[in-house]
């Protein structure tokens, strides 16, 4: 857990980005229409789509603990541990060996077992019918994802930790440097993939979670970068889980923390449901809720000023209760209790006690009501359905790396629908970006079974003789080319119409067609020039 990552993610780029009238920029259905299809493979039955969304699930509580501070903590006591399931915190790079897992970098899963009885108490934890999450990551040391730069071994190490301690749910704590480091994204999710792959055919299905920084106002770009990653490389996502903790300013005079907990829950909560359905799993807002959790740091946060108190966690309660969150989860089962014995010592930093006036192991007990389990966020069907590559079903043009794309311009790329928000050329829009204002493009969607393609639209009179490139054309002669009608700007000989899909300026041949797709300003064409 830590302070919220912060990014200057003001959205102000391209506002001077020239917008040049395009007479012809039709790119993907020319390219169609001359060279095929530009995608590939074979279209997948979208079971979500068809099927909806999951279920909305009981509300769980899962405390974190930090299992290698000192004094340990006995996690695996109902005593000192009330809740059904525990957070335990955090597995990271070896140092030295950074695809290795290490438990907070102090030496190996064999170590952590030696030193700190981990396994032992792991299972004794399963025995008493609890429920162990492995979170990796946090704020401290290396995250494995980005230590570890080969996919294959950083998947190795994913699955080690799963194997050695039975694993069925996982957390991916997100944050800091690791928060901004978009190829370890990448490859966060490309492994994750591969381990819920492997887990599934092996009928142990693995419930993934994110728990990532967020403020009042939501999610930043970062974090809405890295969920964007995983539902692309179709990660089975249970939940986002949010760091509801340490915001960038502390609440107005006079205001708890739960105004802002509850605005940034809800902030999250909305960006959940838009990429989900960006990635074609629509949810309702139900099954929204249930797909969010929210992780507070009791007492005293990093933050000056900023104390979530045992009246916040009530509150919090009611409002989990009143949307259906699926988590409710607090830093850290290590701190629930306060700071002094007789007297409580207010607003202490500590990472053993929470800087609060309260009754040990208040807060457990406040969210102890939420006695549901993740049971039924493993194995989610909720995965993102597969790229339609069927250029059959593509309803807009197919993106072109050199052609010209004015802002409202709409294509497909890869089984999913883009669109431009400045004038932009070359930029793919399926390359992944850590933040909103460095992509030209939109995601709206994926790229539905019942849609077709684009019909353009011609002239009348459209019986025109196929061109020739042996023959000159004089202006405002006009031919047809691949089965679409074009009209010379000035005299040219050889000239493919071809050309007008990559360099509608330069070549001498208008198209005398619109294809769906186009903004407005584009839907025109001056034959003859």
């Amino acid at each position: 857990m830590s302070e919220s990552a912060r990014d200057p993610s003001t959205d102000t780029a391209g506002d001077d980005e020239p917008r040049p009238r395009l007479s012809a920029v039709r790119v993907a259905v020319a390219l169609a229409v001359i060279a095929g299809a530009a995608f590939a493979g074979v279209f997948a039955v979208r079971n979500r789509l068809e099927a909806g969304a999951s279920p909305v699930r009981g509300t769980w509580f899962a405390p974190y603990v930090d299992a290698t501070l000192t004094p340990t903590y006995g996690f695996q006591s109902p005593s000192d541990n009330p809740a059904r399931q525990v957070a335990l915190g955090f597995v990271v790079s070896k140092p030295g060996a950074p695809c290795s897992p290490s438990w907070g970098a102090t030496g190996s899963l064999s170590d952590a077992d030696q030193t700190l009885a981990l396994g032992s108490r792991i299972a004794q934890l399963a025995q008493d019918g609890a429920t162990a999450i492995g979170s990796f990551g946090g704020r401290a040391n290396t995250d494995l994802a980005v230590g570890c730069t080969d996919v294959g071994a950083l998947e190795a190490a994913y699955q080690t930790v799963i194997d050695a301690y039975h694993l069925r749910v996982i957390d991916l704590d997100v944050e800091g440097a690791g928060l901004q480091d978009f190829a370890a994204d990448q490859r966060r999710a490309e492994a994750i993939r591969a381990v819920e792959t492997a887990e599934t055919l092996r009928h142990n299905p693995l419930g993934v979670w994110l728990t990532l920084p967020v403020e009042p106002t939501g999610l930043q770009d970062g974090a809405v970068s890295l969920i964007d990653a995983m539902l692309a490389a179709r990660v089975s996502l249970a939940g986002v889980n949010v760091m509801a903790m340490d915001f960038s300013a502390p609440p107005p005079a006079g205001q708890g923390m739960l105004t802002q907990v509850e605005a940034a829950a809800s902030a999250a909560e909305r960006q959940v449901a838009d990429r989900f359905r960006r990635h074609g799993v629509p949810l309702t807002p139900a099954q929204a809720w249930g797909h969010v959790g929210v992780t507070v740091m009791i007492g005293q946060n990093d933050v000056e000023g900023e104390l979530f108190s045992t009246t916040d966690a009530a509150g919090l309660s009611g409002f989990a209760t009143k949307v259906g969150l699926a988590r409710i989860s607090m830093w850290s089962l290590n701190r629930d209790r306060q700071c002094g014995t007789a007297f409580a010592r207010v607003g202490v930093n500590s990472n053993v006690c929470s800087g609060t006036p309260q009754a040990t192991l208040a807060f457990s007990h406040i969210f102890g009501q939420f006695n549901a389990t993740p049971a039924d966020s493993i194995g989610s069907t909720d995965v993102p359905p597969p790229p339609d590559t069927n250029p059959a079903h593509a309803p807009y043009p197919g993106w072109s790396p050199t052609a010209p794309y004015p802002a409202g311009y709409k294509v497909v790329r890869q089984g999913s629908i883009y669109e431009a928000k400045w004038y932009n050329s070359g930029q793919d829009p399926v390359t992944q970006v850590q933040y909103s204002w460095q992509t030209p493009w939109d995601l709206l969607g994926p790229v539905l079974p019942t849609d077709r393609a684009p019909t353009p639209v011609t002239t009348p009179g459209t019986d025109y003789p196929v061109w020739s490139s042996s023959r000159q054309y004089a202006a405002g002669d006009r031919v047809s080319f691949g089965g679409q009608p074009y009209s010379a700007r000035w005299i040219n000989q050889g000239a493919s119409p071809a050309d007008e899909a990559s360099d509608p300026y330069g070549s001498p041949w208008a198209p005398l067609f619109v294809v769906p797709g186009e903004p407005g300003a584009a839907l025109t064409s001056t034959p003859g020039g």
